[in-house]
């Protein structure tokens, strides 16, 4: 069993930077591919970035790359999102997830966090 607390959220102006993080409990989240999604209002939840349990393999959005990017410490049991260049385009709510692989992760999350909510203002 894995939960996950997402924090850093809030409100910022475009070109800015905000760094989200993602605390875990549980032993087994090193055994996890963790990532990133968000749900912008009226719009499906939509895949940002994950990254394996080593770390080594990642992926990202096109909307994103170049722009965000994911990390782990897995003796921290912590995910991070840096997102820089930010466009009012990001505003939505980000939520943390964990699943088997990055590509289960996509289709069969195992666990969610609660959200945090990014604004970006023009």
């Amino acid at each position: 069993q894995v939960q996950l607390v997402e924090s850093g959220g809030g409100l910022v102006q475009a070109g800015g930077s905000l760094r989200l993080s993602c605390a875990a409990t549980g032993r087994a989240f090193s055994s996890y591919a963790m990532g990133w999604f968000r749900q912008a209002p009226g719009k499906e939840r939509e895949f940002v970035a994950a990254i394996n349990w080593s770390g080594y393999v990642i992926d990202y959005a096109d909307s994103v790359k170049g722009r965000f990017i994911i990390s782990r410490d897995n003796a921290m049991r912590t995910m991070l999102l840096q997102m820089n260049s930010l466009k009012p385009e990001d505003t939505a709510v980000y939520y943390c997830a964990a699943g088997i692989t990055i590509a289960a992760l996509k289709t069969e999350t195992k666990y969610w966090g609660q959200g945090t909510q990014v604004i970006v203002s023009s």
